[in-house]
């Protein structure tokens, strides 16, 4: 009996060891140049289980697969190819290793460390000089140079900043930060973006910034304030060729079983096309609306197509990282696989040629009960993006609940 209490108590300290702290932490990711990317996150119990919540702002992302092994933490992010391999150090705090896929056949690896007991982003070390509340009126100008525009809104309590920036294609989701005098850092992570922005603000206007996203060059910004900021029209949005009127592909689920735009269960309903990534934050942003949207709508005679186009040309990386997002969010709506990957020059002539070329992620297609095609939308602003998230679901109902009663977009 003594032996097996023995035994008992050994396996119960091993399993006490293991476990990762309940508590605040102070992740930071290390680039090659030695800027620091910083988030936080909480370890917490829920139902005997510890959990995390990675926190940008508002949002509180939560990630269940955690897997102890005597001093080794393994953190699965629940969706995206993103992962962090850890030790437990005597102060609790966790040291490692960031590994997120790409395109490349080897992932990125970027050191972290998750600092235990620190809620704080960014300190907090004098009273803020400037009032960033607004909209403010950005220009990106690229490591290789030419320049991209943005517009950014922001909110500001005493030293606390948050907000987002929105470009043509999409937003940059949850930021949060600090103004110190007149230095602003800003920053978030999602498992995919890793974003940090640093710049000096002197009244309305924005200057010296710096934009750092995971291992890429940085880009420089500056911004001045404008309550009228706004995107520029642009011509090279994917739309339908002239000389065509509906779309004709059949692909594979991760199943392997064959879907096509033509099967009977899409004729005389309302098909709305989601160009999406398993590797793409605001398409993330955008599944957790659609999905709401389809308990909605399905019986309505609303059907949905979720058409993936993944970083890699192995179908058995795709599938895994698709499943991964599939089980994240519930999906019920088919999720087929492109047969080209997100980068290929050709992967518009090669799934969808009756397009132009497809430039952003998520674009989404807009088919009538006829079956033609009726708009196309390139980007999406996510919640993070305020004013511009409720517009942009106003819009969708809109133009669905127009299709469904069999008006043409723009007729009433």
């Amino acid at each position: 009996m003594l032996r097996y209490l023995l035994i008992a108590f050994l396996l119960n300290a091993v399993q006490v060891q293991a476990q990762v702290k309940t508590g605040w932490y102070r992740a930071v990711i290390q680039r090659a140049d030695s800027v620091a990317i910083v988030f936080n996150a909480e370890a917490v119990v829920e139902k005997g289980k510890t959990v995390l919540y990675i926190r940008n702002h508002s949002e509180r992302l939560k990630v269940e697969k955690i897997e102890l092994k005597e001093d080794s933490v393994l953190i699965d992010m629940p969706f995206f190819e993103s992962s962090f391999q850890l030790k437990k150090q005597s102060d609790h705090s966790l040291t490692g290793t960031w590994i997120k896929g790409t395109s490349r056949t080897t992932p990125l690896q970027l050191p972290v460390t998750f600092y235990y007991g620190n809620s704080q982003r960014f300190k907090v070390t004098q009273q803020p000089k400037a009032l960033l509340t607004g909209r403010w009126q950005v220009t990106f100008t690229r490591a290789a140079g030419g320049e991209r525009p943005a517009v950014a809104f922001f909110q500001q309590k005493g030293n606390y900043v948050s907000g987002s920036f929105i470009t043509p294609s999409g937003d940059y989701r949850f930021l949060e930060g600090v103004l110190n005098g007149n230095k602003l850092q800003l920053s978030c992570f999602d498992g995919s973006h890793a974003y940090y922005f640093k710049a000096d603000v002197t009244g309305t206007n924005i200057t010296n910034g710096f934009f750092y996203s995971s291992a890429s060059a940085p880009e420089q910004w500056r911004a001045v304030k404008n309550s009228k900021a706004a995107l520029p029209d642009t011509t090279q949005r994917t739309q339908l060729k002239e000389d065509e009127s509906r779309l004709n592909f059949s692909f594979k689920d991760i199943n392997g079983k064959t879907v096509s735009i033509n099967d009977e269960q899409f004729k005389n309903k309302v098909v709305i096309i989601q160009l999406m990534g398993s590797w793409c934050p605001n398409c993330m942003d955008e599944t957790e609306f659609l999905k709401g949207f389809y308990a909605q709508y399905k019986t309505k005679g609303v059907e949905l197509i979720a058409l993936a186009y993944e970083l890699s040309p192995d179908e058995t990386r795709s599938r895994t990282s698709l499943q991964k997002f599939i089980n994240r969010f519930e999906i019920t709506y088919p999720v087929l696989i492109a047969p080209a990957t997100s980068s290929d020059p050709e992967k518009t002539e090669k799934t969808l040629p009756q397009l132009t070329p497809i430039r952003s992620f998520p674009t989404t297609i807009f088919i009538g009960r006829d079956g033609t095609v009726q708009q196309v939308h390139s980007g999406f602003y996510g919640p993070g993006t305020g004013d511009y998230h409720e517009a942009f679901k106003k819009e969708f109902y809109q133009i669905v609940n127009r299709l469904l009663s069999g008006a043409k977009p723009g007729e009433h």
